[in-house]
């Protein structure tokens, strides 16, 4: 088989990992430690594969019980790792984040996401900008469908960032999406996918973690007061 020429290599890196970076960041010792703890997880098959598409409520209690805590006790040197990798680790960064929502990475996010070097970990950063809930949030979600949604060749993150906007707009009274839902949606590579039905499916997502979390800090709470007893 012929060896791979420079520029092939380049673009295999950038669909793998997310970066064409050498050395590769996810072979770094302390990196793959960090994914192998967080990213594959234990289980039948690697915890990334199972967030793709963030069907958090069909999930099993175990798997999501597992995520809620990692999200909570993740040292913030770990999620720095994570993030420096591809797109594997940054998704499930990304969903740790937004769980916990850690928002002094907001900026790093926002980047991350403009920059939408690699596949699927948009969907994460989309997730945790909805949970945070801000204006600056929603400023993020706007400037990437500035960017991306008139380019119609760009199959990327568009129908996740539209439903997060359209989340954050219900929640603070704003319209903030309005001006993306109508002839620029419709000219756009998702023309044929509706903005509402991304809009419900991040609104189910955000009420399905909100209950989860809560219902595990009662928990761990009742668990506290039972040792105390």
């Amino acid at each position: 088989m012929a060896e791979l020429n420079e520029r092939q290599a380049d673009a295999l890196l950038q669909h793998v990992f997310g970066t064409n970076d050498r050395p590769i960041p996810d072979l770094d010792p302390d990196n793959a430690k960090a994914i192998q703890r967080y990213v594959n997880a234990r289980g039948l098959k690697p915890r990334y594969l199972k967030l793709i598409g963030g069907r958090f409520e069909a999930w099993d209690r175990r798997f999501r019980n597992a995520l809620l805590r990692d999200a909570r006790k993740i040292s913030n040197p770990d999620l720095d790792r994570l993030l420096s990798c591809g797109w594997r680790p940054r998704l499930t960064a990304a969903w740790l984040i937004g769980i916990d929502r850690r928002e002094r990475y907001r900026s790093v996010l926002g980047d991350l996401l403009l920059e939408s070097a690699g596949p699927y970990a948009g969907q994460g950063y989309c997730f945790a900008l909805a949970r945070f809930g801000q204006s600056e949030d929603a400023d993020i979600l706007a400037a990437y469908l500035d960017r991306y949604l008139p380019q119609t060749d760009c199959f990327y993150d568009q129908g996740p960032a539209i439903g997060a906007l359209l989340h954050l707009d219900e929640r603070r009274g704003t319209h903030r999406a309005d001006r993306f839902t109508g002839s620029l949606w419709q000219s756009s590579a998702f023309a044929d996918q509706d903005p509402a039905a991304h809009h419900q499916a991040i609104a189910r997502l955000c009420t399905a973690v909100d209950t989860a979390v809560r219902d595990q800090a009662g928990q761990t709470t009742s668990d506290t007061t039972a040792q105390d007893s």
